[in-house]
Order: C-alpha cells, then sequence, then structure tokens
C-alpha cells in the first residue's frame, strides 16, 4: 500500500495520506441543527484519514432533509462546529466542510410548512423521507425564478465564510445525490428555459456561480466539489451522464479547486457506465475517487495515476482507525446499517479499534 501512504499536495494543505473519509450523513446533530460533543468525538476519533469530509450540512436555514443533521447558517451552529475542528485539529487531522442545499429533497414537515425548491416543478417518485410524523412522500417543489437564484448563490457564500469561523481547513461544494445543484445540472431534474436551463453550460451556470462565490471566500485551493454522474439517487438521471462528466471535468479547470471528488456509479446500480476515464483524462487537477472501493482497488488507482486519493464511506464509519487497519492488513468491522441514523453514540462512537 505504498502509494495510498503517500503524502498529496491537496491545495493549500498536504495529506499523510490518500485514504480519505467520504462525507456520511449521521443524524447525530442536536435541536437548531447544531453539531456537539458527540459529533465532535466521532471525527476526532477518524482523524488519521488523510482528509476528513465532514457531513452535508444546511448552507442556509429552512432546507432540511434529514431532520436531524447539522446547520452553518447560524452564530450557535458556527460554536458547535467550532467543538468538532478544535478536537480534529487536536488529534492531529485536516476537515473540510460539506455545504449543502436539499432542494427538492426536503419536506414541509421539516421546514416548518414551506414548500421545497428546485430546477423545475418535478418531485421525487419512489420514495419517501424521514419526518417528525414518521416517512411521507416527498411533496412537489416550486422552480426557482430566476431572480431568487443569487440568493441561493449568496447563502453558499455565507455558508463558507461561517465555515471559516468555525475553524475548518477548507469547503466542499456538494453538487452531487441529487440535491439542489445537481438538480439544475442534470436534465432529468432541471426541464427549465432560460439562463438555467437547457444547455449544459445553462444547467451548470448555478453550479459554477456557487463554487467561484465559494472560491473568492476561502480561495480555490481551499475548495472541492463532488458530483456523481450517474447515480439515480433521489430519482435522478441524465440523458448524458458520460457527456456530462465529461463536460464538466473540462470546465472545472479554470477554477483551479483543492480537488474534485467523483462518485463513480450508481447507488442503485439503475445506470451503468464509466465516469473515471473520461474525467481523469479532462480534468488536470487532484481528482478523488468514491464509491465501492477496496483498498486492493484503490491502491492500484492511486498507482496507476487513474486517481489521486480515495474516499471510503462505510469503511470508515464502521472503522475509525481504517489507515492503520489496511497499513496492517487487518480486518475490518462490519458496519450495521439499523444505526447509520439513529440517535446517540451506539453504532457511532462505539466501533473498536485494534488492540495492539
Amino acid at each position: 500500500m505504498t502509494n495510498l501512504f503517500s503524502e498529496l499536495r491537496l491545495g493549500a494543505i498536504t495529506t499523510p495520506n490518500r485514504i480519505f473519509m467520504a462525507p456520511l450523513t449521521r443524524c447525530r446533530a442536536g435541536g437548531e441543527h447544531i453539531a456537539n460533543d458527540l459529533m465532535a468525538e466521532y471525527y476526532a476519533q477518524r482523524a488519521s484519514a488523510g482528509l476528513l469530509i465532514a457531513e452535508a450540512t444546511m448552507a442556509m436555514a429552512g432546507n432540511s432533509a434529514f431532520w436531524m443533521e447539522p446547520g452553518i447558517h447560524s452564530p450557535a451552529q458556527v460554536t458547535g462546529w467550532k467543538l468538532v475542528t478544535d478536537a480534529v485539529h487536536t488529534a492531529g487531522g485536516r476537515i473540510f466542510l460539506q455545504i449543502w442545499h436539499g432542494g427538492r429533497a426536503c419536506h414541509p414537515l421539516l421546514n416548518g410548512g414551506a414548500q421545497p425548491v428546485s430546477a423545475s416543478a418535478i418531485a421525487i417518485a419512489g420514495d419517501e423521507v424521514l419526518t417528525p410524523e414518521g416517512k411521507r412522500p416527498y411533496v412537489m417543489p416550486r422552480a426557482l425564478r430566476d431572480d431568487e437564484i443569487p440568493g441561493i448563490v449568496a447563502g453558499f457564500r455565507q455558508a463558507a465564510e461561517n465555515a471559516q469561523a468555525a475553524g475548518f481547513d477548507g469547503v466542499e461544494v456538494h453538487g452531487a445525490n441529487g440535491y439542489l445543484l445537481d438538480q439544475f445540472l442534470r436534465d432529468g431534474s432541471n426541464q427549465r428555459d432560460g439562463a438555467y436551463g437547457g444547455s449544459l453550460e445553462n444547467r451548470a451556470r448555478l453550479l459554477f456561480e456557487v463554487v467561484a462565490a465559494t472560491c473568492a471566500v476561502w480561495g480555490s485551493d481551499r475548495v472541492g466539489l463532488r458530483i456523481s454522474p450517474l447515480n439515480s439517487y433521489n430519482d435522478m438521471i441524465d440523458s448524458d451522464p458520460i457527456g456530462l462528466a465529461t463536460w464538466l471535468a473540462g470546465e472545472l479547470n479554470r477554477f483551479d479547486l483543492a480537488y474534485l471528488h467523483l462518485m463513480r456509479a450508481d447507488f442503485f446500480g439503475k445506470q451503468q457506465g464509466d465516469v473515471v476515464t473520461p474525467v481523469r483524462a479532462n480534468y488536470k487537477g487532484v481528482l478523488i475517487g468514491n464509491m465501492g472501493y477496496t483498498p486492493e482497488e484503490a491502491e492500484a488507482a492511486v498507482a496507476a495515476g487513474t486517481l489521486d486519493a480515495v474516499a471510503f464511506g462505510t469503511g470508515f464509519l464502521a472503522n475509525p482507525d481504517l489507515p492503520a487497519r489496511i497499513k496492517a492488513k487487518a480486518p475490518l468491522n462490519q458496519a450495521n446499517p439499523a444505526t447509520f441514523y439513529t440517535p446517540g453514540p451506539e453504532g457511532y462512537t462505539d466501533y473498536p479499534v485494534l488492540t495492539k
């Protein structure tokens, strides 16, 4: 595993290894979506990752999609996240915050009755969202007006500023998995016309505006972006995902980001294809791969130059000391899906580490 354990220059920072922790929604935030001591313990346990990418965090108020997810839009939330960043830095780690807007994946029962917004008035079909009243179907969103979009960009910019105040090392813009920026990007959910619909350039306009605003706060060398061209999660589809990924890879070079974080597959296997090869061929910066990589496959991908690092999700969830286990070729703890989103420490901070 020589390559996985080599240093990587990641924009403004250097990581000691290329085993990153993917953003994982865990729904352990307290009231008012405030990060807490339990979350600080969880992230500090995993500080041996080359980079920790914290979970999807609400950039602006009124856009909850998971009930107990954290936010970064209030002073109290900034203070809560400072507990996390201080704990991670004390443990020797580096941590970026993933800033996010749920779009049509939000629900009125989670947001004071407010109707969710999206690129177009198309609801998520075939799934339900967990609310305080139990699981409920997703509702019809309303299409954002063009004159409302600058407010979305400003909200992401403020979230980036708040992440700085909270002590993060950088931010990752969440452009994946069927949330607002992805809803504009893919043509299955964006059927609008005008400046933000139709062509690839128009559908990507909001994403690029958010990335530019975030870079204006942090500098581009402390900003990453996550995309998922194939993933059908949240009822997503695009008519040409390979073409979309290829085009995006080339266009993103002008931002000189710290990294591009690419989800290579579809959670549900509905959409197939190789997005890694064309993205690697067209993107000139640091490329992080994600979704189902074994340590051996990750090592081979880094050795071949296909990827620069790999982000592990459930592997890190169940193994706080994942890099040490990979290096020692030790058995891995198995994750318990029943506790992925439940409150408290069970299945969160109680996974065992290797004993010497």
